[in-house]
C-alpha cells in the first residue's frame, strides 16, 4: 500500500527545523567544519535518513531505496560527464595542446578579464544550452585552470558564469519539465522567464568580473562586458518570447561570442590586466597589471595549423555534444539502449498529497539507464575522436583514462551521496516541508516563492528538479493568492538558476575539474554571498513585475 507523505508531523516549524537539518549537515560540514566533501555528503545522507525514518514516519526500505536512487543517478548521468570531460582535458594537455589553446585564446585578448568573459560566460553559455547537467562547469573549469587561473578563482568563478543560462540549459528542458508538471502553456512559461532572465544576463557578466577584478578593474573592461551580456540578453529574450525554450541558450550564446570576437578586433582596455590571479588569488596584478604569465610555448612559434590541431577537441566536443542533445538524436539513441528499471520498494510506492499537489498522487521512480544517450556518453565518443584526431594510440587513452578514473574516484562518490540525499528528502517530503513554509508569506510570496526556486536548485543540484519538485506548489499558492501562477511557475526557475552556483554537485563537479579537491569548503564560501544576493535581486524583479506598474505589464 502506497506511504502518503506528511508535511506536518510535529507541527509547522519544528517540523521545518528538522526538514531542513540534512542541508544543515551538508553545507555546515563544508563551509564552516571543512570537512572533506565525500564526508559531509555522507554526513547530511545520515541526517535525512534519519529524520526521513524518524520523525516523518517514511518506511526503513523506502528511504534506502530512494538513497539508493539518488546514489546511482549521481554516477549516470552526473559522474559519467565529469570522468569524460576530465579525460578529455587530460588527454590534451598530454599532447601539450592545452598550452598551445591557453596561448590562442591571448591572441583574441591577453587581458584575463575578458579571457574569464569569453570562456567562462560565452563558452559556459553553449554547453549550457546543448547538454547543461555539471558540463559548462566542467569544461570551463578546466579551461581556466590552464590559462593559468587560481583553483579558488576557476571554480568560483565557473560557477557564478553558470546562473542566468541556466533555466535553458540542455536544450529548454528546465522550461519543459516545468510545463509537464504545472499544465501551464509552454511558450507562456518561456516567454514569462524570457522577460525575467535577460536583466540578469546583462548583470552576471558585470558581476563575475567585478569578482575576479574587483569594482576598478570591471569599470576597464566595461564595454566588452556590455556586448557580451547584451548580446546574450537580446537573442535570449527574443527567442524565448517568439520561437520556445529549446534554442535559446545555444543562440543567445553564439550570439554574444561572436560580437564579443568581433569588438575586441577594434577595441582594446587602456591597461591590459595579465595577472590571472584576481581579487583575493593567487596573485595580484602589479601597477601595470602584468605581473603573472603562465609559462607555455613561445606565441611567435605557434602555427596556425597547431591552433587548429589544439582547438579540434574542444570544437569536436561541441559539435558532438549539441547533436548529442537534439531530441530526435536523444530519442533515437534511447531506442537503441535505454534500460528503465522500477526501483524496488520506491517505484509508485510514495504518494504526493495536498497541497503540494491538487490530488493524490504516486511517485514515480524508474532508474533510466540511458547509457548511449546520456550526455557523458557524447563526451566519451567526442574525447575519443578527439584523441584520434590528436594522434594518441588506443593504449595512451586507456592509460589516461585510468588516471582520470584514478583522480576523481572520491568526487564520484561524493556526487553520489550528494545526490542521494537530494532524492532521499525529496520521496520523503523534507522538500514539501520546505516549500509550505515559504507558502506561508502572503503577500510577500513572491519574493519567498522565488527563493524557493533558489532552494530547491541548491536541494536537487538541478533547475530541472526544483521545477518539477515546487512547480504544482507555486501554481496552486498563486492561484490561492490570486497571483499570476505563470508568473510564479516562471520564477521558480529563474530564481533557482542563482542557487544552481551553490549546489554541492556543482561544487564537486568545479573542484575536481581544476583539480581541487578537498577544497570544496571554500569554494562555498566564496560562492555563496554572490549566489544568495542574486537570488533576492530575482525575487525583487518578481515582486515588481506582481504588483508595480509598469513592471507588471512583463506578465501579460
Amino acid at each position: 500500500m502506497p506511504w502518503p507523505q506528511t508535511y506536518a508531523p510535529l507541527g509547522s516549524l519544528l517540523s521545518t527545523l528538522l526538514a531542513a537539518l540534512p542541508v544543515v549537515v551538508l553545507l555546515g560540514g563544508l563551509a564552516v567544519f571543512r570537512w572533506p566533501a565525500h564526508l559531509a555528503a555522507l554526513a547530511g545522507l545520515a541526517a535525512a535518513l534519519v529524520v526521513a525514518i524518524g520523525p516523518f514516519g517514511m518506511p526503513a526500505p523506502m528511504a534506502c531505496a530512494s538513497a539508493g536512487y539518488g546514489a546511482a543517478y549521481g554516477l549516470l548521468p552526473i559522474g559519467w560527464i565529469v570522468v569524460n570531460v576530465i579525460f578529455l582535458y587530460q588527454l590534451t594537455s598530454e599532447r601539450g595542446l592545452f598550452d598551445v589553446l591557453r596561448h590562442s585564446i591571448t591572441t583574441v585578448t591577453e587581458d584575463r578579464r575578458l579571457q574569464l568573459l569569453v570562456v567562462a560566460f560565452c563558452f559556459g553559455a553553449f554547453f549550457e544550452g546543448a547538454s547543461g547537467f555539471g558540463t559548462p562547469v566542467a569544461v570551463t573549469g578546466a579551461i581556466l585552470i590552464g590559462l593559468g587561473f587560481s583553483p579558488l578563482a576557476a571554480s568560483g568563478l565557473s560557477l557564478i558564469a553558470n546562473t542566468a543560462p541556466v533555466a535553458f540549459g540542455a536544450l529548454g528542458t528546465p522550461i519543459i519539465a516545468l510545463q509537464s508538471v504545472t499544465g501551464l502553456d509552454l511558450f507562456q512559461l518561456s516567454g514569462m522567464v524570457g522577460r525575467q532572465l535577460p536583466v540578469f544576463s546583462v548583470l552576471v557578466p558585470f558581476w563575475l568580473v567585478c569578482a575576479f577584478a574587483g569594482w576598478r578593474g570591471m569599470l576597464e573592461v566595461w564595454p566588452a562586458i556590455l556586448v557580451a551580456g547584451l548580446g546574450f540578453a537580446v537573442p535570449q529574450f527574443l527567442v524565448s518570447n517568439y520561437h520556445g525554450p529549446w534554442l535559446v541558450d545555444v543562440i543567445a550564446a553564439v550570439v554574444s561570442l561572436a560580437l564579443v570576437a568581433l569588438f575586441l578586433r577594434v577595441w582594446h582596455p587602456a591597461r591590459i590586466w595579465t595577472s590571472a590571479g584576481g581579487v583575493g588569488g593567487d596573485v595580484g596584478p602589479g601597477p601595470s597589471g602584468t605581473d603573472v604569465v603562465p609559462k607555455g610555448p613561445d606565441p611567435t612559434l605557434i602555427s596556425t595549423a597547431h591552433v587548429w590541431r589544439a582547438w579540434t577537441p574542444w570544437i569536436i566536443l561541441s559539435v558532438v555534444v549539441f547533436a548529442w542533445g537534439l531530441p530526435s538524436v536523444k530519442t533515437w539513441l534511447d531506442s537503441l539502449s535505454v534500460i528503465r528499471i522500477p526501483v524496488p520498494y520506491l517505484h509508485q510506492a510514495v504518494l504526493r498529497v495536498p497541497p503540494v499537489v491538487p490530488a493524490a498522487n504516486p511517485e514515480a521512480a524508474i532508474y533510466a539507464i540511458n547509457w548511449l544517450s546520456a550526455t557523458g556518453s557524447g563526451i566519451f565518443v567526442a574525447a575519443l575522436l578527439a584523441g584520434v584526431a590528436m594522434g594518441s594510440s588506443f593504449g595512451e587513452m586507456a592509460r589516461v583514462y585510468w588516471r582520470t578514473l584514478r583522480l576523481v574516484r572520491l568526487s564520484l562518490v561524493t556526487i553520489s551521496a550528494m545526490m542521494a540525499v537530494g532524492f532521499t528528502t525529496r520521496y520523503a517530503g523534507l522538500d514539501a516541508t520546505l516549500g509550505l513554509a515559504f507558502a506561508q508569506t502572503g503577500f510577500l510570496y513572491p519574493f519567498f516563492g522565488t527563493m524557493l526556486g533558489w532552494l530547491g536548485v541548491a536541494l536537487t543540484g538541478s533547475d530541472t528538479s526544483s521545477n518539477v519538485l515546487f512547480g504544482s506548489l507555486q501554481k496552486i499558492t498563486a492561484e490561492q493568492l490570486g497571483l499570476n501562477p505563470v508568473l510564479m511557475a516562471a520564477a521558480n526557475s529563474s530564481g533557482g538558476v542563482m542557487g544552481k552556483m551553490i549546489d554541492a554537485q556543482s561544487i564537486v563537479v568545479a573542484s575536481t575539474a581544476t583539480r581541487w579537491y578537498g577544497h570544496e569548503g571554500e569554494i562555498l564560501r566564496y560562492v555563496f554571498f554572490h549566489s544568495l544576493v542574486l537570488a533576492c535581486l530575482v525575487g525583487l524583479l518578481v515582486m515588481l513585475q506582481a504588483y508595480v506598474p509598469p513592471f507588471t505589464s512583463l506578465v501579460h
